[in-house]
């Protein structure tokens, strides 16, 4: 089965590529993180300055809608902890970045003030790349 903003679906014989990954300094402000303000989730709206980067709040704090296209859940292990952070995108954003993979990474300086990493003086990252040939077929698209 195939969802039009998301790709196939995940099942039997079928293995979706994933739209989101996240690196090793950001799974570990993750879980540190969660240790403070409970489950997580980001979104990325779009837009120019902090509004491009990817904001994490508390799950439930940023109410997604029709609007917002989910890319996916990111699975976060770190110290023997394991818990997943859904990623989330404005429809319109996505239609831009559909054709690409991204990376959420953690960089020095300070981001966006109501994303829950900005008093840790550092802030997430968007790294992206284009979708293999075979990544975006095996999406659907």
């Amino acid at each position: 089965m195939t969802d039009p903003t998301t790709g196939p679906t995940t099942g039997p014989g079928t293995a979706a590529p994933a739209r989101v990954a996240l690196t090793d300094d950001a799974a570990v402000l993750l879980a540190r993180l969660r240790a403070r303000h409970g489950e997580l989730m980001f979104h990325q709206s779009g837009g120019c300055c902090d509004g491009s980067s990817p904001m994490c709040y508390p799950q439930g704090d940023f109410l997604t809608s029709d609007a917002d296209v989910h890319l996916g859940d990111l699975p976060v292990g770190v110290d023997g902890e394991a818990f997943t952070v859904p990623v989330w995108m404005s429809r319109s954003q996505f239609e831009y970045w559909k054709h690409t993979h991204l990376t959420i990474d953690v960089v020095p300086g300070r981001g966006a003030g109501f994303s829950v990493e900005a008093p840790e003086g550092v802030r997430f990252l968007i790294r992206s790349r284009l979708l293999t040939d075979d990544e975006w077929a095996a999406l659907g698209s």
